[in-house]
């Protein structure tokens, strides 16, 4: 593995690794970062390591909550409510699935550009504010993630279907898509994390899948740096953020975006970012 290779894996591996998680899309990120260091996003060799990060910041969430998970699996049996909230994650994951499988390749072909990225940046945005203004209003009728009922899980499931366009962040649409529905902002937050083991370990393999002839014995050291690198610091950002939200808003998170996405279509217009 060369200089060259050992630093794009861990800026591409730091850049998924904050951004999965919080609501700021981590590929619309990807698809910036791999373009400004020159590289292509829709090259099978930068596919297939986007997805094999991807992987690595979702076994951050599995590591943090493995307590919950082994004793949500250990109830599962007998618990009503370990099965009810069991059912509440199949039901969410579902409508992005079916429409994904669908969509998917249509997606990639005509969606992933930075300037796709940057409008979705800044009405993603403006639609988080618009989120936790209404949301400040009213009382949350699901004040803990186990409580979700199942046409909640329905209403945040298909509103994490949005992140199926580029730049607008799966955890955005499903966090505030949780709060808008009456969920508590800690609830929405934790049962966006749960809700992402499915969704994204299920995508990522059908992608590998697709992939494999991509893949290569040479670029397994590339690989394991990103990995360890998204792991790494998906285990601080997704920390942080439970934390976070028991006292913050998303609105800097918003007006992050805004920015960015300004940012991306200014360097766009002067020629200096490709469109």
């Amino acid at each position: 593995m060369s200089l060259h290779d050992a630093l794009v894996a861990i800026v591409l591996g730091l850049v998924e690794g904050v951004t999965e998680f919080i609501p700021v899309s981590s590929s619309g990120h990807l698809i910036v970062a791999t373009e400004a260091l020159g590289l292509h996003a829709d090259d099978p060799k930068m596919v297939v390591f986007n997805i094999v990060i991807q992987l690595a910041a979702i076994l951050a969430v599995v590591w943090i909550y493995r307590a919950k998970i082994l004793d949500l699996l250990r109830r599962l049996p007998r618990d009503p409510v370990a099965q009810r909230f069991a059912m509440a994650v199949v039901v969410a994951t579902l409508p992005a699935a079916i429409i994904g499988l669908k969509l998917d390749d249509w997606i990639e072909a005509n969606l992933f550009s930075t300037k796709t990225v940057a409008w979705a940046l800044i009405v993603g945005g403006i639609g988080i504010l618009l989120v936790e203004r209404f949301a400040s209003t009213r009382r949350s009728r699901v004040p803990e993630m186990e409580d979700i009922r199942l046409g909640d899980a329905l209403k945040v499931g298909l509103a994490q279907c949005l992140a199926l366009f580029p730049g607008v962040s799966r955890s955005g649409a499903t966090i505030m898509g949780g709060m808008g529905f009456g969920l508590s902002r800690r609830a929405a937050t934790e049962f966006s994390f749960f809700l992402a083991i499915p969704v994204m370990v299920g995508a990522s393999l059908l992608k590998l899948v697709k992939e494999r002839d991509a893949l290569a014995v040479s670029d397994v050291p590339f690989f394991a740096l990103g990995c360890l690198v998204a792991f790494l610091s998906a285990l601080v950002v997704v920390r942080f953020l439970i934390r976070f939200v028991a006292t913050n808003s998303f609105n800097r998170f918003a007006w992050y975006r805004i920015a960015v996405g300004a940012v991306l279509l200014g360097l766009i217009a002067l020629g200096w970012m490709p469109g």
